[in-house]
């Protein structure tokens, strides 16, 4: 999944955006306009926004996302523990809405909701074909066999258990597993693909992840 972190306070950015990262790809800035210069360029899962930040603010933000018809999820974030505050951000369009001071894990798991409520998927637990995974406790399993990945390899999963039977090209897969400061090489999502195989495929006659040759690569559920 793929994250942008909107939030003004420096130090909170950088503690949150650490602890995000084990779990997501995150781009983060401190102001409206940088947002939407993100907003702009790359295609987020969520976007997490502060309503206090300089220039623009937090609603503002979400006005003009809305009005772009921009769809992305958007968790509001605000100090200001009013009942307006909340209607307004609700009623602007955002999806959630989480007062500060906030637990790490509550914030954790509202993005879980927010996800699922995006997807239509009822619980946090994804299922294709004989593969498992939970997104709440981050555990994958294939016909009961559990299987541990890498962060990386984990995001790279996610997305394709997200969009079983579809082509997913290179970029797509990049773009959820690395934020934009990433500069690999440009066979990095084939790498983990292989990767991917070793652990989903390699003990199992049905093979799951298939190159679509010359254009990227799709998770097959199979029929069940």
């Amino acid at each position: 999944m793929k994250i942008l972190y909107v939030e003004d306070q420096e130090e909170l950015r950088t503690v949150v955006v650490k602890r995000l990262q084990k779990k997501y790809s995150v781009d983060a800035c401190g102001d409206g306009e940088t947002a939407f210069d993100y907003l702009d360029v790359y295609t987020y899962d969520l976007v997490i926004l502060d309503v206090m930040l300089p220039g623009i603010d937090g609603f503002e933000v979400l006005r003009r996302m809305r009005k772009k018809r921009m769809d992305v999820p958007v968790i509001m974030l605000t100090a200001r523990d009013s009942v307006e505050d909340r209607v307004a951000g609700l009623d602007g369009g955002a999806d959630d809405y989480l007062v500060k001071p906030f637990s790490y894990e509550e914030l954790l798991a509202r993005i879980r909701v927010v996800t699922r409520r995006k997807t239509g998927h009822a619980t946090s637990v994804l299922k294709v074909g004989d593969l498992v995974m939970d997104t709440a406790t981050h555990a994958v399993s294939r016909a009961g066999k559990e299987i541990t990945l890498t962060a990386k390899e984990y995001m790279i999963l996610e997305y394709m258990m997200y969009h079983p039977n579809m082509l997913l090209t290179r970029a797509q897969l990049e773009e959820r597993a690395w934020d934009s400061s990433f500069e690999g090489g440009s066979n990095i999502v084939d790498v983990y693909i292989r990767y991917l195989r070793k652990k989903i495929d390699a003990d199992f006659e049905v093979k799951m992840i298939q190159t679509i040759r010359g254009r990227g690569y799709r998770l097959d559920g199979g029929t069940e």
